[in-house]
């Protein structure tokens, strides 16, 4: 039996199962059955299986961002549209049959784009080109899922299914969960919340359905147990998502209206070009990127080329993206705009930069 079978088997178990006190047990291992199964359809074992996977596309600029729908959303139509790069659009499926990268040049900021061919329902499991398609969506800082607005939400949850299944989560932090494999010890299990998704005895069945029976867990926060197995995989990617829903042209207002108010949700017309001066503004956002300006003593700052950093970034950052060597000569920095309290502020390696902020590094 492949890995598939065992897969389907599994669900039709769970699907059979009446959920309530006395199976929780069963269906928690059920479900951490299948995570695993999952992780090993994700990352093949043997050197054939190597072979062929994903798009060999270069990263490149300041941030990665992956264009992900199905067949005939308008991907290719937006990827000419926001960048240089022509790819070929066409009122039949499959037109895009490998990945197409551009550039999307905004706030200073060279933004690849990446236009993947469209998935189809069981990409996860290898279908069309899916696991190509998934393997690159795991590299991108920022994931567009493209919807076609005329269609129903049945797309955006199949694609939300799929991507899921291959431990991507979009939208969500990691578990806040202290895990440790030991050599010796048995299991410590300790909380510093109460528990109401999950208890000690499940997390030991997990355990052990694992083959761990040595390790330290300590949860932080409560999560559930599917949270707790996405620790132990230690392969989930957590990458922020914006829906995009295309053609709002062939809709009525109030369609529009309702879909414009779902969170990290975008509505535009690629053909007639409408809002996508928005979607590039929400593409910054959910990046989380910010300018910073270099100034030199007596002298104005350089607004015109900025360094680009992600949110959170300190002057420590700054001083590796011009010079790695600055560090080491570092005496203090003057920092003017939203970071500081007054303009300018003497501060330290560790002061967080907020966007357009200006620095001036003094060295000893």
């Amino acid at each position: 039996m492949g890995i598939l079978d065992k897969i389907a088997e599994i669900e039709r178990e769970i699907a059979r199962t009446q959920k309530n006190k006395a199976t929780e047990y069963h269906l928690g291992l059920l479900k951490a059955k299948i995570a695993k199964l999952r992780s090993q359809l994700l990352e093949p074992s043997g050197k054939s299986a190597a072979k062929g996977e994903g798009f060999d596309v270069m990263k490149s600029g300041d941030a990665r961002v992956a264009l992900i729908g199905f067949p005939s959303v308008g991907k290719s139509t937006l990827l000419s549209t926001l960048t240089s790069t022509e790819s070929v659009c066409a009122a039949y499926e499959f037109t895009t049959l490998t990945c197409i990268p551009g550039v999307i040049e905004y706030n200073g900021a060279n933004i690849q784009l990446l236009d993947l061919p469209g998935i189809i329902e069981g990409a996860a499991q290898g279908k069309g080109r899916g696991r190509q398609v998934i393997a690159v969506a795991r590299t991108a800082d920022l994931i567009v899922i493209m919807l076609d607005a005329t269609k129903s939400s049945v797309q955006r949850e199949l694609l939300e299914k799929e991507l899921e299944q291959v431990g991507i989560r979009l939208n969500t932090k990691p578990p806040n969960i202290y895990f440790k494999q030991k050599k010796g010890g048995g299991v410590s299990f300790n909380s510093m919340v109460k528990l109401t998704k999950t208890n000690e005895r499940m997390i030991q069945l997990i355990l052990h359905e694992y083959k761990i029976f040595n390790a330290e867990v300590l949860f932080k926060e409560d999560c559930t147990s599917e949270e707790f197995v996405d620790v132990i995989l230690g392969n989930r990617m957590y990458i922020p998502c914006l829906y995009v829903y295309n053609k709002i042209d062939q809709i009525s207002i109030e369609e529009v209206d309702k879909l414009a108010r779902q969170p990290h949700t975008v509505v535009v017309s690629c053909n007639m070009k409408m809002n996508l001066d928005y979607l590039l503004e929400q593409v910054w956002e959910h990046l989380a990127l910010l300018r910073v300006y270099t100034k030199k003593r007596g002298q104005k700052p350089d607004f015109e080329d900025g360094l680009i950093l992600r949110r959170g970034a300190t002057v420590e950052h700054v001083c590796h993206t011009i010079h790695r060597s600055i560090v080491e000569t570092f005496k203090y920095s003057l920092v003017w705009g939203q970071s500081t309290k007054y303009n300018p502020q003497r501060v330290g390696l560790s002061h967080s930069m907020a966007d357009e902020d200006v620095i001036q590094i003094v060295k000893k």
